[in-house]
């Protein structure tokens, strides 16, 4: 304290919170981009794998993919999701749907 109190006109002790400022405006920015920038894509920390379960060129999202784009219609959709649920979804692993 006394330090700054006496001070001759050098730098003083202060100068050390100089790298804390910085440290914390670049914290601040990347959670500032990581809550609201990087949300919807994949962001430099976020895990690799998708997070639905549904792999992107299965047969489920490819047909929800035709679906969507107005390939087919909905009673086609249902009735080839069913199909696929039989063989691809929960209901081939021994579970109930």
């Amino acid at each position: 304290m006394q330090t700054l109190a006496q001070w001759d006109g050098g730098p003083g002790p202060w100068i050390l919170f100089f790298p804390l400022i910085w440290a914390a405006v670049v914290v601040g920015a990347v959670t500032l981009l990581r809550r609201t920038v990087w949300r919807g894509r994949r962001g430099p920390f976020r895990a690799m794998g998708r997070p639905t379960g549904v792999e992107e060129h299965s047969p489920i999202a490819v047909l929800g993919r035709r679906f969507a784009s107005g390939e087919i219609d909905e009673d086609e959709y249902w009735r080839r999701l069913t199909v696929l649920n039989e063989e691809f979804g929960r209901t081939s692993k021994g579970g109930a749907a």
